[in-house]
């Protein structure tokens, strides 16, 4: 049976309906849709004044991992700047640090942030806690590195979409477990925080084509998390299983309502507030998952873009005196 399920926008629901979607994942879609062109980036940079810089960090089992690091291109600048750490989605299955990189792209403009996008390995070849660390091992490097970006330590943003939300979730709680770098808010978008897909939102948007559907998820997590259990599954990995939300920066947490991830999104800003933390929860009415990113001249997406912009604007600004 069909569960009832959040109507789309009409905006968003004409786009998409000329957009091919799937219901499912299985190994061979994979491999063909991995072979499609990569997501070019120069189309991006052709209009900004940016100096891009690629680096290669190496892991502790011996792979290296690509940073793309992007800086405005001021010269003579005084000051740091902040740094949005970007972790790109695509299920923890596909996708590059390319991959909806306009988002923070914006945020250089906007604030003259420095970039840096990480190319975490992905799921089935990595599995595990591989990803999270990936992208943890990329952070330390930036914080370490802070003097020669440009970048302000104490205003280092962590972000990410959909797989690179939950990502950017779990790297935030290593690095407060770790006593690793001080992060100064984590931005998470669609994030994708719950290996257990059990939710209401998760069986709404279940057995027909969408952006990212139920089976698609769990497709995902399957190549992530291979036979472990869920007793076996680490709250770095699935952040929705952390007991202690406690001590984390100030968050933003986006989400549409006619999405798989609309309940696990809103329950963690629920328990981040219950923890006594701080966090602003948006679920855009009709909106299904990545709108933003897929169809960024969308009325909608363009309010969701602002409105991010605008709680960045907050965080970053210089405290006043009392």
């Amino acid at each position: 049976m069909t569960t009832a399920r959040p109507a789309l926008d009409p905006e968003l629901r004409e786009l998409l309906a000329g957009m091919p979607l799937m219901s499912r994942l299985y190994p061979d879609l994979l491999t063909l849709v991995r072979g499609l062109a990569a997501t070019p980036v120069e189309p991006h940079l052709a209009h900004r004044r940016v100096e891009r810089r690629e680096v290669s960090v190496p892991t502790e089992d011996g792979a290296a991992i690509p940073l793309s690091v992007f800086r405005p291109a001021h010269p003579g600048r005084a000051t740091a700047a902040p740094c949005v750490y970007w972790i790109h989605g695509g299920g923890m299955v596909m996708g590059d640090r390319f991959s909806q990189i306009d988002i923070p792209l914006e945020w250089l403009d906007e604030f003259g942030a420095v970039v840096v996008s990480v190319d975490y390995r992905l799921a089935p070849e990595a599995t595990g806690g591989t990803l999270v660390e990936d992208c943890y091992r990329g952070l330390l490097w930036v914080v370490e590195h802070a003097a020669e970006l440009g970048v302000d330590p104490d205003r280092v943003i962590v972000a990410g979409a959909s797989a690179g939300g939950g990502l950017a979730a779990g790297t935030t709680l290593l690095a407060r477990d770790l006593g690793g770098p001080a992060i100064a808010a984590q931005l998470l978008i669609c994030p994708m925080l719950d290996h257990r897909n059990t939710s209401v939102s998760s069986r709404q948007f279940s057995g027909e084509p969408g952006v990212w559907t139920r089976e698609m998820n769990e497709f995902g997590w399957r190549c992530v998390l291979g036979d472990r259990t869920d007793d076996e599954v680490s709250a770095y990995v699935s952040p929705a299983l952390a007991d202690d939300l406690s001590g984390l920066p100030t968050t933003y947490v986006d989400t549409g309502s006619a999405e798989v991830f609309r309940d696990e999104d809103t329950a963690y800003a629920s328990r981040l507030w219950a923890a006594g933390g701080q966090a602003e929860l948006h679920v855009w009415a009709g909106g299904c998952h990545g709108f933003d990113a897929l169809f960024p001249g969308a009325r909608m997406s363009a309010t969701a873009r602002r409105t991010r912009t605008d709680w960045l604007a907050r965080v970053l600004a210089p405290a006043t005196a009392a």
